[in-house]
């Protein structure tokens, strides 16, 4: 069976409701391909960008911030506060290294374009062409997913399923065990039916890369991309800390609200199995480059020899509609959007009548953002060493209004802020979430029927056992993930160890007469990050715990 690459995707029920959606995505292709109607960028108002600067960095905080901005193909902004490390007295600036996380994604997919445009692959080449050992859970879906498929997030898995494959770092699963792990990893959608964010198949699509291209990807990567698009910061692979020198370190907030570095980089520098997915690190300079090469190609865009970088068909291809998202309420109220979907590694909507070309990432303690607004020649960089979801929302909505609605001066941080102040208080709390709050430790008597040793298929091997007088969960493979088993009312949760893992899991045990005992697990939080996908693992009980 074979999809269509673009355009309207059939819906069964209801012609209206077809129509309409097959009207926003055709709404969505033509910005790629139509000329603009927009009038051009609103005057350059470098005061503006330096209040939002200010007044993002004063009301959140960052250990550091960097961002710039590029207009008809000039750098009109660019700003750097803080530190490498908080409190070490090793200022940020354009050159200094940023993991881009998600914003990665946009880079694979370019290398796999310009593969494309060298007739090394087809965006609808079967994997298996490239990957013969790879699988799926379903044969069928096996046997008929596409390279396409492995970068639009429509392959029915669960949002961030086998991303504790991946996270928390460091732990011991290699790129081999991550596609490995997919054959286990059971679908809760149907094959091509609807939008759910992954990132381990993206992992696949840097393997299938390395296939086609004949080298491994972060070669390939430093080749095809960096090298050509004169991004020479830029990291990939294994590298030498020291030798690269200027990296900014990962924050989380301490108890007493201030910046703690988190994982601090080593003197080597680990080729990760996410790479493909959210594991290149580039500078502000590198990152601007890159905005100006989407903005510009016909100037920006050219090899040594004054060739396109990438054919104007992958460029468009790129940014075509690929996979319809879900539209927010937020996105109605604020950007009076009308589309929501995903490109190839970019996700796609209209703001204030403008055509909107972005990404976001996300790792625990950095955060990074990236947005086109082709129409009106304009883009722009936030890197932040820290976590910084609402910064980052707030900031990128200060920076896109400054083009979009040049002539509202209300538009701004402490506005937005306002506005998710009152999108926390209007939210009911949970009550799973409530109740984990009155917790103790649980005793090895209380959890001696299911104490002992289990084991997930991707995941691996876990313990459950008596540690002085309290309980410790620990996994084999991701040392992270361990922590003491609590009693909160009649159940029982995990608080972990360390403090960079910040979502608390529930443990639930069946007892089963005719087969091993099973351990199943889920968020205590169910908004938190959904990297943490506990809710894909199914354990069996394989033996007792170690004698002591």
């Amino acid at each position: 069976m074979r999809t269509k690459r673009a355009g309207c995707m059939p819906i069964r029920n209801g012609s209206r409701a077809a129509g309409f959606l097959c009207g926003l995505v055709a709404l969505a292709s033509g910005f790629a391909s139509a000329p603009s109607t927009a009038s051009g960028p609103a005057p350059i108002d470098a005061t503006a960008f330096d209040t939002a600067f200010d007044d993002a960095f004063e009301r959140y905080r960052p250990p550091g911030l960097a961002v710039g901005i590029v207009v008809d193909g000039e750098v009109v902004f660019s700003r750097t506060r803080g530190e490498l490390v908080a409190g070490g007295g090793e200022g940020i600036d354009g050159d200094t290294l940023f993991k881009i996380a998600s914003n990665s994604k946009a880079m694979t997919t370019a290398l796999l374009a310009r593969l494309v445009d060298q007739g090394r692959l087809d965006w609808s080449d079967p994997v298996v062409k490239h990957l013969p050992d790879f699988r799926m859970h379903d044969d069928w879906v096996t046997r008929e997913i596409q390279v396409r498929d492995l970068l639009i997030h429509n392959s029915g898995l669960g949002a961030g399923a086998g991303d504790l494959m991946l996270w928390p770092e460091p732990n011991l699963f290699t790129r081999e065990d991550v596609i490995r792990g997919l054959r286990h990893l059971r679908p809760v959608y149907s094959f091509r039916s609807r939008y759910a964010y992954d990132n381990t198949l993206y992992i696949v699509a840097g393997e299938v890369a390395a296939a086609a291209g004949g080298a491994p990807y972060d070669v390939l990567v430093r080749r095809e991309l960096f090298g050509p698009l004169g991004m020479d910061r830029c990291q990939v692979g294994e590298w030498r800390r020291d030798a690269v020198g200027n990296i900014a370190q990962p924050h989380m907030r301490g108890e007493g609200g201030e910046p703690v570095a988190i994982r601090e980089d080593g003197e080597v520098v680990a080729d990760v199995p996410m790479m493909a997915a959210g594991g290149i690190r580039c500078s502000l300079g590198d990152m601007l480059a890159w905005t100006r090469m989407w903005l510009q190609p016909g100037r920006f865009g050219l090899d040594a020899e004054g060739r396109p970088w990438l054919s104007a068909r992958q460029r468009e291809e790129m940014w075509k509609t690929h996979m319809p998202m879900p539209l927010s309420q937020r996105m109605r109220d604020w950007d009076d959007s009308h589309f929501s979907a995903y490109g190839y590694g970019w996700r796609l909507t209209d703001v204030d009548g403008t055509w909107k070309v972005s990404h976001t990432g996300t790792l625990s303690g950095m955060y990074s953002a990236l947005t086109l607004l082709p129409q009106l020649d304009a883009g722009f960089v936030i890197l932040v060493n820290g976590n910084a979801d609402e910064l980052r929302t707030v900031l990128t909505q200060v920076l896109v209004k400054r083009f979009t609605r040049p002539g509202d001066a209300s538009l701004t941080v402490a506005h937005y802020a306002a506005l998710l102040a009152a999108e926390r208080e209007s939210r009911p709390q949970d009550a799973s979430r409530v109740a984990a709050r009155t917790r103790r430790a649980a005793t090895p008597a209380e959890v001696a029927t299911f104490a002992g040793r289990y084991l997930d298929p991707w995941f691996g091997e876990v313990s459950i056992c008596a540690e002085g007088e309290g309980v410790a969960f620990r996994s084999a493979r991701s040392p992270k993930l361990s922590g003491a088993v609590m009693r909160s009312d009649t159940r029982l949760l995990v608080d972990w160890y360390d403090p960079d893992v910040d979502a608390e899991a529930w443990l639930a045990f069946e007892s089963h007469t005719a087969g091993p005992d099973r351990l199943t697990m889920a968020k205590v939080d169910p908004d938190a990050d959904f990297s943490y996908d506990y809710e894909d693992l199914a354990f069996e009980r394989i033996g007792d715990c170690a004698t002591p």
